[in-house]
């Protein structure tokens, strides 16, 4: 079907959905590498993980405030801010290797986390206001194609950073990117409408905290979740595969680039899993069972690893099921904190429970770096498997529902 034919919904939920891809690409790649770059030029990982301190930081502090000012000038304004420091951010790491300092990194690092909370916030709270009220499945399946195609991207920018850093080195790496991203900034500014995400009431600063106490339990929740993931995956895997399995550049950015797209599509095609299995909207019950099932993975692989069991086969495919496994969790509370919202102002309930996401990866940043550099991989796997219990506790208190849905083919 040709673009001008799609309806205005469709057709700003795919230039939305394509900032957000633009966006990702560059992201992941960044992110990949900033951590291949600095390990190679001997930093540890305490070192490598205090490079990320600022981007997780700020993107607390950008999704609470984010939510605010998306609510009262729109989303399309606060999307196109956010790639716009993304590519101021790309811009400052194109200077001389001499001024290429840790606290230079550290800020360029903190504009980054600024763009990404804002992009993330903006896109996903948009299509609470495209999808009309009460079609709870075409929400779900909005949001599920949203997630999983945005991971799937971060993936291939993984493995971008790491084939890019060793076709043309650090600084040409970022040029490239921060061309690319600023011809999607230009485009997005001509295509995405000014009325999105515009709350009627305009909210008070005070507003900022969610009084929902189901979204305030789901932002708990999300905490620990991701918090799980990155005690591991950040900083202790990357360098982990790099150190003792002897990977290089082009193998670590390709298999980590790999598990994030497979992540990506199990994430969109989570509304099929999860109706094969009950038939209804996911509710907080789902949320329990799914988390559940993931708590016992990184054990598993801690006690792989500590009996030597084959340790580059037993991390390899414990990492598949994990990343299987957490998709549909991921794509699941996405959806949950997009229904959960208020119609007017949704990005104020997102922004505070992306708040919470950030909270998360800056408690699982910290923690990969300085656990694995005192105690080792098989440490951060026993912190995940805690962080993923508490997060089971949490998510009893969920609301549940009865609400069927129809999951289209």
């Amino acid at each position: 079907m040709p673009f001008a034919a799609l309806s205005s919904e469709l057709k700003q939920y795919l230039v939305v959905t394509g900032n957000y891809w633009a966006f990702t690409l560059t992201d992941g790649a960044l992110r990949m590498l900033v951590v291949l770059h600095f390990h190679s030029l001997g930093y540890s990982p305490l070192d490598i993980a205090l490079l990320f301190v600022f981007y997780e930081f700020f993107g607390v502090v950008t999704n609470l405030v984010g939510g605010w000012l998306g609510a009262h000038i729109g989303l399309n304004r606060t999307m196109n801010i956010g790639l716009g420091l993304q590519i101021v951010a790309l811009a400052m790491l194109m200077v001389p290797s001499s001024i290429l300092t840790v606290g230079w990194v550290m800020a360029a690092q903190a504009l980054s986390g600024i763009a990404k909370d804002l992009n993330k916030m903006s896109a996903k709270s948009a299509v609470k206001a495209l999808v009309p009220t009460n079609a709870e499945g075409t929400l779900y399946k909005w949001i599920a194609v949203l997630t999983g195609s945005k991971n799937a991207l971060k993936g291939a920018g993984f493995f971008l950073g790491g084939a890019l850093l060793s076709l043309v080195g650090f600084q040409g790496s970022v040029l490239i990117m921060a061309g690319a991203l600023t011809m999607v900034w230009l485009g997005s500014l001509f295509f995405l409408k000014s009325e999105i995400g515009q709350a009627k009431n305009k909210p008070k600063f005070t507003q900022l905290f969610s009084k929902s106490a189901p979204i305030n339990v789901l932002s708990a929740a999300r905490m620990f979740l991701f918090g799980a993931r990155d005690v591991w995956f950040v900083v202790a895997l990357p360098v982990f595969l790099a150190s003792q399995f002897g990977w290089d550049h082009w193998t670590v950015g390709g298999f980590l680039a790999l598990w994030v797209i497979g992540y990506g599509v199990v994430q969109g095609f989570a509304p099929k899993i999860t109706a094969r299995t009950s038939g209804r909207v996911p509710d907080g019950r789902a949320a329990m069972i799914w988390v559940g099932v993931l708590t016992v993975i990184p054990g598993l692989i801690a006690l792989a690893l500590m009996n030597n069991m084959t340790p580059q086969i037993s991390l390899v495919a414990g990492l598949l099921i994990f990343g299987a496994i957490f998709a549909v969790n991921s794509s699941l509370h996405s959806y949950l904190i997009v229904s959960y919202a208020r119609e007017d102002g949704v990005s104020l309930d997102v922004g505070f429970y992306y708040m919470a996401n950030a909270m998360g990866r800056l408690l699982g940043t910290l923690l990969s770096g300085w656990i694995y550099q005192h105690y080792g991989l098989v440490a951060c796997l026993w912190v995940s498997c805690a962080m993923l219990g508490i997060t089971c506790v949490i998510s009893h208190w969920l609301p549940a529902t009865d609400k069927k849905m129809s999951v289209p083919s």
